[in-house]
């Protein structure tokens, strides 16, 4: 295994494990900031948005194109955003509304005393979040490790932003598991795990994909990534942040992720 494939995991790894951070943030403070949360999660979208169609998209299209010819290589190019796209829809249909993980939840949502139905739900709630969170980060995991593997600096920014984004979500596990059982170190240690998912998702494109892995198809996979992280973006990231939103923050957020993103890959062209 070389270094090149070594820096991929290990960014994957990270972006996961940051639902253990969402976890602490829940255990250590008793209001959400939601200002910075909703700054922060427009952050992630503005990086994600621009950097799937500026540049993963364009990096497919060339791929398939000098492997396909220029107009079967479009061709493939947008059948596989679509295709990435409808993989994280089917996904995200699969997952009960109530335990989604990008339902908004703030932390003092829960600051009350549970009645005894409560405890039951609350508990119920905590687990079945983490198993939506585990299968919705197994693409987000391939994602990640091919755009790494592509471009380090590329994956880096993409690790940044899906780290971003993955900490509302283990606030979303560890709260309800928290409040349910009074027991810290056990709604960390599901919320942790759940987060696994996503290096977990880059084991297996290595171990799978990589044999396989031809100019065409990673065109299509790369194509598939830049669907998958638009929706993402699309669908979870931009309306959360909207909901925690004061003063327009989110757009802000918006806006200046597409800017940095913009200005890193012209230092690094």
């Amino acid at each position: 295994m070389d270094s090149a494939v070594l820096y991929a995991l290990a960014l994957t790894l990270f972006a996961g494990l940051a639902t253990g951070l969402g976890s602490l943030v829940a255990f250590f403070t008793s209001r959400t900031n939601t200002k910075f949360l909703s700054f922060a999660l427009g952050f992630s979208a503005g990086v994600m948005i621009y950097v799937s169609l500026v540049e993963i998209f364009v990096k497919a299209k060339d791929s398939l194109t000098a492997a396909l010819g220029e107009t079967q290589g479009y061709l493939y190019t947008v059948l596989g955003f679509f295709g990435g796209m409808l993989l994280i829809a089917l996904i995200d249909r699969l997952i009960p509304n109530a335990e989604n993980p990008h339902e908004v939840k703030k932390v003092e949502a829960l600051q009350h005393e549970p009645t005894a139905a409560e405890f039951t739900k609350l508990k119920k709630m905590g687990v079945f979040t983490a198993l939506a969170i585990a299968i919705h980060n197994f693409p987000e995991g391939i994602a990640t490790f091919m755009s790494a593997l592509e471009d380090p600096q590329l994956g880096f920014a993409i690790a940044i932003a899906v780290a971003i984004h993955n900490i509302p979500e283990g606030i979303a596990v560890a709260v309800p598991l928290y409040y349910a059982t009074g027991d810290r170190k056990r709604a960390f240690n599901l919320s942790f795990l759940s987060g696994l998912s996503e290096p977990l998702g880059a084991i297996v494109a290595y171990l799978i994909l990589m044999p396989f892995l031809t100019d065409t198809m990673f065109g299509v996979i790369f194509a598939g990534v830049a669907g998958i992280m638009v929706f993402i973006s699309l669908d979870e990231l931009l309306p959360a942040a909207r909901e925690y939103d004061e003063t327009h923050t989110s757009i802000y957020g918006v806006v200046l992720g597409m800017a940095v993103m913009a200005v890193s890959l012209l230092l690094l062209a």
